[in-house]
């Protein structure tokens, strides 16, 4: 599988900040969705579509969408995003049905493992989100993880989203460091792996869910969950 090679991964030069995706990564964005989407199919009595199909939807609007310009706030992007994926399969959920999926991501919780890990990697570096989120809707999220962070930077702030290079640019003049001085962790292929390749950025991909790689996006090293990337940045 490519990027599997977890010894390809390089501590040197020492990382000062450990840079994080929120989304799927640190906290449970397929599982959340997947129920809220569920709920809507399950009110109009539709079995011709599944949440995952509906999300896989959204997923290809959401690109489409986030590369248009000028900037849309995030919270914009998941309610036009989610009303034209379940359009394309033949629905249309009322407004209040569109928004509690929308602001969803409030709501969502942090993977079992990720706090206890975030605590440790807290004790030798510094921690940021780069996140493809608005400053508001973030926030409770963040909260939700319970280890506070030493920056958040949001699509919002940087007026881009990723996997656009002005986003992570501006995260690292924010936080006054050069590429080679972090380490990216994240589960987007796309958003963030494709980012870090075209940056030169060290890439830890976080595999969740079993996905196939993506050669061109490598070097980067896979993991499963946020414990072996603990793995990586805190050798014995």
């Amino acid at each position: 599988m490519p990027g599997s090679d977890t010894a390809m991964f390089e501590l040197d030069p020492t990382p000062k900040v450990i840079t994080f995706d929120c989304y799927g990564t640190l906290v449970q964005w397929y599982e959340v969705l997947e129920h809220e989407i569920g709920a809507a199919l399950a009110r109009h009595e539709a079995s011709g579509a599944s949440a995952s199909a509906i999300l896989d939807s959204f997923s290809a609007q959401g690109r489409r969408l986030t590369a248009e310009r000028p900037h849309r706030l995030y919270k914009d992007i998941l309610r036009i995003g989610f009303a034209a994926a379940f359009r394309e399969h033949g629905l249309t959920p009322g407004a209040d049905e569109i928004e509690r999926i929308a602001s969803s991501p409030m709501r969502m919780g942090p993977h079992a493992e990720v706090p206890e890990v975030l605590r440790r990697l807290r004790e030798r570096y510094k921690l940021a989100i780069f996140t493809n989120s608005d400053d508001d809707l973030i926030a409770p999220t963040v909260a939700r993880i319970g280890v506070p962070f030493d920056y958040v930077i949001t699509a919002e702030q940087a007026q881009a989203y990723k996997p656009s290079r002005q986003l992570f640019e501006y995260a690292c003049r924010t936080i006054g460091v050069t590429p080679d001085q972090t380490v990216h962790v994240a589960m987007g292929m796309y958003w963030d792996m494709k980012a870090c390749h075209e940056l030169g950025l060290r890439g830890i991909w976080v595999n969740r869910r079993g996905e196939a790689g993506n050669p061109d996006s490598l070097p980067y090293s896979e993991v499963s969950d946020l414990d072996g990337a603990a793995a990586l940045l805190l050798p014995p």
